[in-house]
């Protein structure tokens, strides 16, 4: 039949109308294959995380105070501040701690508000209010806090399988490799843990002070009064001529530090190294350490590097980036004698997280073909389990374009939703299998057929799926840690549900035509034998 045969058929809704429009139409494989690129599109794009992202707005404000008591710093910083930061619209939580010289406040707001006007707010706060602070009082530092940043999605701990070099090479190769990791795509922020800087040590013999007559203050003082920093001085003179004063620094190699002069003794200068053992290397005075435990239970000093991603980008991508960037460099640690091992990887999480429930998805529609084969035969279960990617590959573009990301919940949204999805296509495909096999019900053709059969199931799957959605949006107003959490459910269920009665309406009409007409003439052959 041709289309314009299909004009003196009379729809009464969408699904009819839909049905009619795309039945002869030539682009429906067309956009059958458009929708399903889209999907595999979004799938591959989409950043991949483990779980949900949640706005956590938060902050602290902490007021050096140099002086003042706990009941002094409470009584004119802190409780003053925290009434004018109650004034900040958004905050749910402020909590305070009034310590010997400074105050420490903390903001927490509600779940949900935007971090950059947060910061904004709380930093305008504070700077509006600076005139009513005390004289004595230091400049405020504000810290935002930043959930993105604060937490890594890589760990990598590096050790010295030997000692090849030193540990301060062996620290100066970890920073150079955290500079190197820190100039990657999409790395927000590196930060080392465990390492022991490099410094002159210092180990005064008080038996020598004694015999010198020589206190430890007296040391201190001088080494303090040559270890500051000296700036270039610039001045012109009455002639305009432009005069440049640099001083070499004093402090430049241990020997430096051994002749510095302390005090003079029965007036000859007296020199640290009279009194001290002066060593070139690590923090001694860093007692905490942290190690790590191999297999063959060897126990080596660590260091722990921390890389965090910045928000919205893909964790996978991220993860994978860090990973070639050690590899191109395993070589290199190797003949110094360092190896490292990665002890945390958020992105590989993800990525398995992502792909078990993807998993988990192909599998349950296996299980509805298989299960829709029993109730109505193998040519129907297939339409029916046709239209499910179709909705989902929708479904994920959509989720897409409007910024989400990928994730357990976002997945498990799309697991709750399987046995909604195919409500619609089984009600078309059984009102289409009842009218090819109901002799009552007589048909100018079979386009004719399709059609009537779609537009009569077009009323009640319609409000039946706008029940199901009213029921799932009231979850977007779910407010706090677990609305947020949960909130990729009632975005993607409703887009999937209405999805789902496009597809039915446009696809099983479609794929009934080339697929049920064989069946309809073997009925028919068998009847006439018969």
């Amino acid at each position: 039949m041709k289309e314009e045969d299909l004009t003196h058929i009379e729809s009464t809704n969408s699904a009819g109308k839909l049905a009619k429009g795309f039945l002869l139409n030539p682009l429906t494989v067309v956009l059958a294959v458009f929708i399903f690129a889209l999907g595999i599109v979004a799938l591959q794009m989409m950043p991949r995380e483990e779980d949900p992202r949640i706005d956590i707005s938060a902050g602290s404000i902490i007021i050096p105070a140099p002086g003042l008591s706990p009941k002094e710093v409470n009584k004119i910083i802190t409780e003053p501040l925290e009434k004018k930061l109650r004034e900040i619209g958004g905050v749910e939580h402020i909590y305070s701690m009034s310590m010997p010289n400074v105050s420490v406040i903390s903001l927490v707001y509600y779940i949900g508000e935007n971090r950059e006007i947060s910061n904004v707010k709380l930093y305008d706060k504070i700077m509006q209010n600076m005139d009513e602070m005390p004289k004595d009082v230091m400049q405020p530092l504000i810290k935002p806090f930043d959930i993105d940043i604060s937490i890594p999605i890589v760990n990598i701990v590096f050790y010295q399988k030997n000692t090849k070099i030193s540990y301060q090479k062996f620290l100066s190769k970890v920073q150079s490799s955290q500079l190197g990791l820190n100039a990657l795509n999409n790395v927000s922020k590196t930060d080392l843990k465990g390492e022991r800087k490099e410094q002159y040590n210092v180990e005064i013999d008080i038996h020598k002070l004694d015999g010198y007559h020589l206190s430890l203050g007296q040391v201190v003082e001088g080494i303090q009064s040559i270890a500051v920093r000296t700036p270039n001085v610039n001045a012109k003179t009455k002639d305009n001529k432009l005069v440049i004063m640099s001083i070499k620094n004093v402090l430049e190699s241990i020997e430096d530090v051994k002749n510095i002069i302390v005090t003079e003794y029965m007036g000859s200068p007296l020199y640290l190294k009279d009194v001290a053992v002066i060593t070139d290397g690590i923090e001694e005075q860093k007692v905490q350490s942290a190690q790590i435990i191999l297999k063959d239970g060897s126990i080596h000093d660590q260091i722990t590097l921390e890389i965090s991603k910045l928000a919205g980008t893909n964790a996978v991508e991220v993860s994978d980036e860090i990973k070639e960037y050690l590899l191109e460099r395993v070589d290199e640690f190797e003949k110094l004698g360092i190896a490292y091992k990665i002890t945390r990887d958020y992105g590989a999480r993800a990525d398995v997280a992502v792909d078990e429930l993807v998993h988990h998805i192909v599998i349950t529609i296996a299980i509805i073909f298989v299960m829709l084969i029993v109730f109505l035969g193998w040519r129907e279960s297939l339409i029916v389990t046709f239209t499910i990617p179709a909705i989902l590959s929708i479904t994920l573009f959509v989720a897409y374009v409007s910024d989400q990301t990928i994730n357990r919940i976002t997945l498990f949204a799309f697991l709750l939703s399987l046995g909604l999805l195919v409500d619609a296509a089984i009600i078309v495909i059984e009102n289409i299998h009842r009218h090819l096999h109901d002799d009552s019900i007589k048909h100018d053709s079979m386009d004719e057929l399709l059609i009537k059969a779609t537009d009569e199931t077009g009323g009640p799957t319609n409000v039946a799926t706008l029940a199901i959605v009213l029921t799932i949006v009231p979850m977007v107003f779910v407010g706090g840690m677990m609305g947020s959490f949960m909130k990729p459910i009632p975005l993607n269920v409703p887009v999937a549900l209405i999805a789902s009665l496009f597809v039915a309406y446009i696809f099983v009409p479609y794929l009934s035509k080339k697929l049920l007409k064989d069946s309809v003439k073997q009925d028919l052959n068998r009847e006439i034998k018969l």
